[in-house]
Formats: C-alpha cells, sequence, structure tokens
C-alpha cells in the first residue's frame, strides 16, 4: 500500500514540474518574439502633389514580421517629400508613392519618365458637362477647316485613352464624382502626342469624347466629312425603304397540312 502510495506522489510531483517546465518555456518563447517594426502611415488623406509634413504622418506598430515592402521607419524619413498618387488616412507610405526629397511637390511630380503634361482650354461642351476629372480616360476628337484642295471640314478621332492629370487646379476627384466647371484640362501625353494636341488645338477645335475607365481598347475610325453624313442619311432612309419593301413582297405564310390516315391511307388535308 505504502508503495502505490508513493508512486502516486512521485508521478503528480512529475506532472507537476513537467507542467510548469512547460509554461515557463512558453513565457520565453512569447517574450522572445519581436513586437513588429514601426511603419509610417498617412494621419489624413493626402492628395497628389502634397509635400508631406510631420502633422501629415504618425508612427504605428505594425503587427507580425509581415511589414509591406518598401515601408519607412521614421517620420524624418517622409518629411519633405512630395505625393505622387493618392495616399488615405490610415495607409502606410510607401517608397513608390513619394518622389525624391529634391523633385518638390505638385502635378510635376505625379509625370512619369517620358510623358508630357499639355493643358487644353475647355468649355462645358468640350469638357463633357463638367465630367472630364482627374483620374479619368479620354479621346481626342478634332474638328478641322477646309484645307487647300479640300472643300469640307474634317472631324476625326486622333488621341484615345489618354490620362487626365488634373481639371483645373484639382489633382483628384470628387468622392461622389460630381462634375466640375473649369476652363483648363490636364491630360498626361507622350511627347509626339503633345505636338499632335497643340496642333488641333491651335490649327482646328478640339473635343473630348470620356471613356469607360476600363475601357483601353484602340479603334480605327475613318473620319467624317458633311457629304459623309448626308450619305448615312440617305442610306438610312432608302435602307428603311428596302426593308418596307422586302415586308411587302414577302410571300403569305404557307399553307396548314395535316398529315392523317384512315384504313392504312395516307391523306394530305391542307387549311
Amino acid at each position: 500500500m505504502w508503495v502505490v502510495l508513493f508512486l502516486a506522489m512521485a508521478s503528480g510531483g512529475l506532472a507537476a514540474y513537467l507542467t510548469l517546465r512547460y509554461l515557463r518555456d512558453q513565457k520565453a518563447l512569447l517574450a522572445a518574439e519581436p513586437r513588429g517594426a514601426s511603419v509610417i502611415v498617412a494621419a489624413r488623406d493626402l492628395s497628389v502633389g502634397t509635400i508631406v509634413r510631420a502633422a501629415d504622418v504618425r508612427a504605428v506598430r505594425w503587427p507580425g514580421n509581415a511589414t509591406p515592402p518598401g515601408y519607412f521607419g521614421t517620420v524624418e524619413a517622409v518629411v519633405g517629400r512630395g505625393v505622387i498618387t493618392p495616399v488615405r488616412a490610415n495607409e502606410p507610405l510607401l517608397e513608390g508613392k513619394l518622389a525624391d526629397r529634391a523633385a518638390g511637390g505638385g502635378l510635376s511630380v505625379s509625370i512619369p519618365e517620358g510623358m508630357r503634361a499639355v493643358s487644353v482650354r475647355v468649355d462645358e461642351v468640350i469638357g463633357v458637362a463638367g465630367f472630364v476629372l482627374p483620374g479619368t480616360r479620354v479621346d481626342v476628337v478634332v474638328t478641322l477647316p477646309p484645307r487647300a484642295g479640300a472643300n469640307e471640314a474634317t472631324t476625326q478621332v486622333f488621341l484615345q485613352n489618354i490620362p487626365t492629370l488634373a481639371a483645373g487646379e484639382s489633382t483628384q476627384p470628387d468622392a461622389r464624382g460630381k462634375p466640375q466647371g473649369v476652363t483648363v484640362i490636364t491630360l498626361l501625353v507622350t511627347p509626339e502626342q503633345a505636338e499632335v494636341l497643340i496642333l488641333a488645338a491651335n490649327e482646328g477645335r478640339i473635343q473630348l469624347a470620356l471613356r469607360n475607365t476600363l475601357d483601353l481598347a484602340l479603334v480605327e475610325t475613318p473620319g467624317a466629312k458633311p457629304t459623309s453624313l448626308l450619305r448615312m442619311s440617305r442610306g438610312d432612309s432608302s435602307g428603311g425603304r428596302r426593308a418596307a419593301a422586302l415586308r411587302r413582297s414577302a410571300p403569305p405564310d404557307p399553307a396548314i397540312v395535316i398529315e392523317a390516315y384512315k384504313g392504312g391511307v395516307r391523306t394530305l388535308i391542307k387549311f
């Protein structure tokens, strides 16, 4: 009996010792885990061209080890740099969202290398009733007066899928997508497109055609002239007359035929 009691006490003591050791090991592991890096996030919404100030950002402790690539760990590393893409409140400021410190701020920092920003004068019609906002994409249409050897004006799409950088002085669209009454639209183009755009604005009248931002397809158009409008109108009306003539001359519906059998004899009955 004493042996059994001794073995039970020994087993209980061993179990308590192993439990205590396990808890100590877990506590040591938790103490060794990193608390996470300090990451700089925006304290408010930052629009394109904003020069970051200390009041615009704050440091937060990033949970775990999965810190975002290109993050900044100190406020000093981001102060004085220009924002090149919109940043929302509490969003980390990453290397790809800020310009070099020497680049400054304003619209120029948002222009990719090799591209140009060209502003064109617009009114309510040219600017699609104020719905050409920063971030939208447009096609540019030009109407040219008759040239030497030509008797008609010509209208044609000559630039397609062009991003809008700014509407007036705004570089960020309204949160509700409301139209803006502006007199100048700034477009992002290549140097070659800049030449064509400026020439078209000086030689004729340009107009913007707003397009779906997800529609990236380029189309070929033949252009339009006054005579083509007349031909189109005549074609539509003649097509309507041909369709009406076909309807009038269409044969009557075929007769209804019923196949019947009587006494093994097949008979066709027409109605």
